[in-house]
């Protein structure tokens, strides 16, 4: 990928339905950083992943902080979003160290616990989002 990456802007441009490019006026601004993504530690990727992942599941679970958020509502998809993350705070803890695995295994749990929550049929202990990779969530 030899394409530039904006450290500062690119979680907002690629989260909000752009094609991946920040094409907001500070991106013309000679004094913002633009990184090659080769440049970017590891740590800093799947914890910007995580948090994208966890948002996303925040807004299928009806958490979102909008007055139409019940309407958004979707438990295939939050349950989709929470078996990645599960997979990816999983496999990454031992790389991104207590700080950084703690606060995203902190969030992952929040997000199962309101699916659990938001299911009206629930899904039997150890067989909920997520919990193959993380065990039972109660």
């Amino acid at each position: 990928m030899s394409e530039p990456y904006s450290h500062d802007h690119a979680s907002s441009s690629t989260l909000h339905g752009g094609d991946g490019h920040d094409h907001s006026a500070s991106a013309l601004d000679p004094d913002v950083e633009i990184r090659d993504i080769g440049e970017v530690p590891a740590i800093e990727v799947i914890n910007t992943v995580a948090i994208h992942l966890l948002s996303a599941t925040a807004v299928k679970l009806g958490l979102a902080d909008d007055p139409d958020a019940q309407s958004q509502i979707d438990l295939d998809e939050a349950r989709k979003l929470i078996n990645a993350l599960a997979g990816l705070v999983t496999a990454s803890a031992p790389e991104l160290g207590d700080h950084h695995a703690l606060a995203l295994r902190d969030g992952l749990r929040t997000v199962q616990l309101a699916f659990r929550e938001a299911s009206s049929i629930p899904d039997a202990v150890g067989k909920g989002p997520g919990e193959k990779w993380t065990g039972p969530v109660n």
